[in-house]
């Protein structure tokens, strides 16, 4: 069965199984399971179901597998003869999720 859900600002289509990287989901460690209540659509064939803009009831679990971090970001910032030049750097919070079940 497949489900298109919303999380951490982002849509996927999932299936059990699939493993994603998604921002980092506050509060979590490693093995804790998260509910989505955000399931935007579910089924395959004539049994799709498309919610307005949820499906009410409807949930998928997840496992958090990882909480780690990005590949960093250089920004780099000039202008030419002025003599200004920036360079910061940065680094996203992420987690590595597996999905374990659609309830639809």
């Amino acid at each position: 069965m497949k489900a298109t859900i919303k999380t951490q600002g982002q849509q996927f289509t999932v299936t059990e199984g699939d493993i994603l990287t998604v921002n980092r989901y506050p509060g979590t460690e490693k093995g804790s399971t998260v509910e989505i209540k955000e399931v935007l659509a579910t089924g395959e064939g004539e049994n799709f179901k498309v919610g307005t803009p949820t499906l009410p009831g409807a949930t998928v679990s997840v496992k958090i597998l990882e909480n780690k971090r990005g590949d960093k970001v250089i920004v780099f910032k000039k202008k030419k003869r002025k003599g200004m030049e920036r360079k910061r750097g940065h680094r996203q919070e992420l987690s590595v999720i597996k999905i374990e079940s659609i309830n639809a």
